[in-house]
């Protein structure tokens, strides 16, 4: 579990409660590609959280400062990084609440590993998404296509890397 005093944010392993909320989230377009399908089918097919080994394994609750979900993350494991996959609850998205969202998530990850490299991939169209994650320390290192349900599309990887400061806190 992640913590920070003065963080809005923190983390817990993602509930099956949780998870059949985020099955609910409904975001506005372009951002609709990002919602999931019916709980009841995830855990039918046993794909992504929908099988309980991956959901306790890879994915996390983010709660806020009155234990409401705020979204959710996946961290998963690439040989030596930890990639990560976000969503945040749609009704908390576009109000400044990203950055710290993101840390908090950050935070867990070096916490399960503090030697694994921390990247994301993003969509090249997704420039709220790519601020956010700016802002959260992480830097464009690579550009592909990849995949999705709609074909091949365009994508950055972005690689976290703590400032200075936390890399060498006698500085």
């Amino acid at each position: 579990m992640s913590s920070s005093l003065d963080s809005v944010f923190h983390t817990i392993p993602l509930t099956e409660l949780h998870a059949a909320e985020v099955c609910t989230w409904i975001y506005e377009p372009p951002y609709n590609i990002y919602g999931w399908m019916a709980w009841e089918q995830m855990k039918e097919l046993g794909i992504e959280f929908g099988d309980p080994i991956i959901r306790e394994e890879q994915y996390l609750s983010v709660l806020d400062k009155h234990e409401q979900l705020a979204g959710f993350a996946q961290l998963f494991p690439l040989g030596d990084t930890i990639r990560l996959g976000i969503g945040m609850r749609p009704d908390l998205c576009g109000h400044g609440y990203g950055e710290e969202f993101v840390r908090a998530i950050v935070q867990t990850a070096q916490e399960r590993s503090a030697t694994a490299e921390i990247d994301l991939e993003v969509l090249t169209w997704n420039q709220r998404a790519i601020r956010t994650y700016q802002k959260a320390d992480f830097y464009i290192t690579d550009m592909y296509e990849r995949r999705t349900p709609d074909g091949m599309k365009p994508f950055y990887c972005m690689v976290y890397q703590a400032p200075p400061s936390a890399r060498y806190p006698n500085l």
